[in-house]
């Protein structure tokens, strides 16, 4: 079990991730790397490198952030449903993104692969692997939603034919807003709690759910970007940016671990839409775009 090979592969992701990005915005991302040498309650050593673009040309707000933190008591968060770590050490170390574009019709994307180790109290070593891909569409295009399923598919097949079904349909419960009965958006995969068969398996799962990001989400951003828009677009795609954040702060479980676990802010928060609206019991007009994205997209569905 080598963390150390995980979090270069980590930091490799991120550079690779950022570096296309720029490509296709044509803005740079400021780096802003962080140490710290305690956090108190339960918390040592940790750092990272937050990759942030905000106002550029594509995107609106973009972040690309790589965490090391670790401690010597779990979160409640991360032993809710591993009691018997209570009280361990651990170390936690992920990469997560989220990409906000300008254009209504691009779509948000959002990707995190992490993993956790902690020293069990019979000196044992625990870990196990997380993460995923989800997208956002504010308007709907059936082929960029079939396009970014089955690069998901692609990514998980190596590993059983069984795989993407199964993250499939945990993405589909996990990104759910139970409080709006509603789904984040188109979803992906998620996985979480990976330890079989063993732990290079398990890394080579990660690995290649990050890899296939840029190749799931590039193709549809390049494809969106461009495409005229008026204010009734741009006012929807505020209106929905909010289920965004509704999520994030209400179940998001990465979240929540990293401010109990007294986590940057500034990189726990950086996924958030620089722009948003509320407005009181909304419903989109019959017949519309905007109807459409409720009837024909944020419905349980296989899109491949």
């Amino acid at each position: 079990m080598d963390s150390a090979a995980v979090k270069k592969y980590l930091l490799e992701l991120q550079n690779l991730i950022v570096t296309r990005l720029e490509q296709v915005d044509g803005k740079k991302f400021k780096r802003d790397k962080w140490e710290r040498a305690t956090g108190g309650a339960g918390i040592g050593a940790g750092g990272g490198i937050s990759c942030i673009l905000e106002q550029g040309n594509v995107l609106e707000r973009g972040g690309v952030a790589f965490s090391h933190v670790q401690g010597d008591k779990m979160p409640a968060s991360a032993t809710a449903h591993r009691p018997e770590l209570a009280g361990s050490s651990w170390e936690a170390m992920g990469v997560s993104l989220v990409f906000h574009p300008r254009n209504p019709y691009a779509p948000t994307v959002h990707m995190n692969v992490r993993m956790f180790m902690a020293k069990k109290p019979d000196g044992g070593t625990a870990f196990w692997f997380g993460g995923g891909m989800d997208l956002t569409p504010y308007y709907g295009f059936e082929e960029d939603a079939v396009h970014f399923h089955r690069t998901c598919k692609n990514a998980l097949d190596p590993f059983g034919a069984d795989r993407h079904a199964k993250y499939k349909k945990w993405c589909d419960e996990y990104f759910f807003l139970k409080h709006r009965n509603e789904p984040r958006g188109v979803g992906g995969v998620f996985f979480d709690d990976l330890s079989e068969p063993d732990f290079a398996t398990a890394f080579a799962v990660q690995q290649s759910v990050g890899d296939h990001l840029l190749a799931a989400y590039v193709p549809i951003l390049e494809r969106r970007k461009d495409t005229p828009y008026g204010e009734r677009e741009r006012d929807f795609q505020l209106y929905r940016r909010g289920r965004y954040v509704e999520f994030n702060l209400v179940i998001d479980r990465g979240t929540i671990f990293g401010l109990q676990s007294n986590g940057r802010t500034e990189s726990i928060l950086l996924s958030m839409p620089p722009l948003v609206t509320w407005r009181y019991d909304w419903q989109p007009e019959k017949g519309t775009r905007e109807a459409e994205l409720y009837e024909k997209f944020l419905v349980p569905r296989n899109w491949v």
